[in-house]
């Protein structure tokens, strides 16, 4: 008989390394998803409206740019299903390794797209595939680059290990931010023609790093017990969603505080910054760079108060915070004094942060270990759909027919109000699967968040 595999409270003294290097792999590898992901987001604020949907009033052509990004939110859902069932029935790894050479693959290959006016109608067309491409790729990584750093992690300490490859959002917005500076300065006038492709096409050197570092990780010791236990679900996809509607419904919902708001605090303002403020663009780039910066330290930090007071509390915290700001944060942009600019951003994403530091452990712990790729990955991506893709394209719509911010504070009061109710629903515990359900390993039953309210 095999012997089983170390749990992830009794991982031996020599395993240690591997459990920082799936953390490192995880966090690694979710930084250049993300940077990735990013990229394309920033380019389509700034480059994206003239270079493929130029002769369009102002207005059309970031609607239509932002039309495209909404797509790659689309596909995210469809990312997650596809990647969840191979992660809980094939492996962590093996899944990751793919997403990853699929996200750097689309995000190269639109660096080297021609513009619309080199093969007209052409250009949109396959700016859209490569960001469906973009969609699934990040849609299949969220779900596996945390089950594999929590997986490997003490369970007293979930909160904290799911929060590192969190990281990989500030990582990865810092460095699309920076490469966009960069290529800006070095590029000049050049930079609407030319200069934005260099961050789109370096991004074949991250990959070649990011593979590196996941070639060399174990898988994570609960899913090597789900595998040796025998208990892998056939259709983890289907088992879930028959299974645990509600746990997937409400980690979408969840999400509306910190998905819809993140977008307009990250890509939105710089559309609405640099046309309806006239703030220069660099200085909007700046400030982007000094907030994701702070994210470095607020993400794992929330992440830790979690396993020390409970998810539901410092998540609950965060939804207050971002609603009770949509307003004083227009505010401050609207002054157009650099360092009021500079603290409306800076503290959007502290308040962001508050909710996504402990937001992987909360979703993921909803989730039986052999469906929690699935589960977590589906409800988290979801999310995307209802809230990430729709904001700026609402927030856009507002200010047109508005001419005023005020509308787009309610929207992100809003998305507070149905995440708090989210989050009152949301199951605090998975259901006490056993092996004969085909959904968890019986030892597998995951306990709720500690310090709950």
């Amino acid at each position: 008989m095999t012997a089983p595999a170390p749990s992830a409270t009794t991982v031996p003294e020599g395993m240690y390394r591997h459990r920082r290097r799936a953390v490192v792999a995880s966090t690694v590898g979710t930084a250049i998803e993300w940077y990735d992901f990013f990229l394309y987001g920033t380019a389509a604020a700034l480059v994206f409206p003239h270079v493929f949907f130029p002769g369009s009033d102002p207005y059309t052509g970031v609607l239509a740019s932002f039309g495209t990004q909404f797509v790659g939110f689309a596909a995210r859902p469809l990312g997650a299903a596809i990647f969840g069932h191979v992660g809980d029935r094939i492996g962590r790894k093996s899944t990751l390794v793919t997403t990853l050479v699929l996200m750097g693959a689309s995000t190269f290959l639109i660096g080297v797209l021609p513009g619309y006016a080199s093969i007209g109608l052409a250009a949109p067309v396959l700016l859209v595939l490569l960001r469906i491409a973009q969609g699934i790729g990040v849609g299949g990584e969220w779900g596996g680059s945390v089950l594999l750093s929590m997986e490997w992690g003490d369970e007293r300490r979930r909160g904290l290990m799911a929060s590192w490859p969190q990281l990989g959002v500030p990582l990865g917005l810092l460095a699309s931010t920076g490469m966009v500076k960069m290529t800006n300065a070095m590029s000049g006038d050049g930079f609407d023609s030319w200069g934005w492709r260099i961050p789109f096409l370096a991004s074949v050197v991250l990959i070649g790093i990011g593979l590196y570092v996941r070639l060399r990780v174990l898988e994570s010791p609960a899913f090597t017990e789900v595998k040796q236990e025998r208990v892998v679900v056939r259709q983890p996809v289907w088992r879930v969603l028959r299974h645990q509607p509600r746990a997937v419904l409400t980690s979408a919902f969840v999400r509306m505080s910190e998905q819809a708001p993140f977008y307009l605090f990250i890509t939105f303002v710089l559309t609405y910054g640099t046309q309806k403020l006239s703030i220069p663009r660099g200085d909007l780039l700046n400030d982007t760079l000094v907030a994701a910066a702070v994210g470095l330290i607020t993400v794992p930090l929330f992440g830790h108060l979690s396993d020390r007071f409970g998810r539901r509390l410092v998540y609950a915290i965060g939804i207050c915070c971002t609603g009770l700001f949509a307003f004083p944060y227009f505010g401050l942009l609207n002054t157009g004094s650099s360092g009021l600019v500079l603290l409306a951003i800076v503290l959007s994403l502290v308040f962001h942060d508050i909710q996504y530091g402990p937001q992987a452990a909360l979703i993921a712990e909803g989730f039986g270990t052999n469906v929690r790729y699935s589960g977590a990955g589906i409800g988290y991506q979801l999310a995307s759909v209802i809230a990430g893709g729709p904001a700026p394209l609402i927030a856009a719509a507002i200010l047109e027919h508005t001419g005023s911010s005020t509308g787009i504070s309610w929207y992100i009061a809003g998305c507070c109000a149905v995440a708090v109710i989210a989050l009152f629903f949301m199951p605090r515990q998975a259901p006490a699967l056993t092996a004969s359900h085909g959904t968890a390993p019986s030892r597998s039953k995951a306990a709720s968040s500690p310090g709950e309210l």
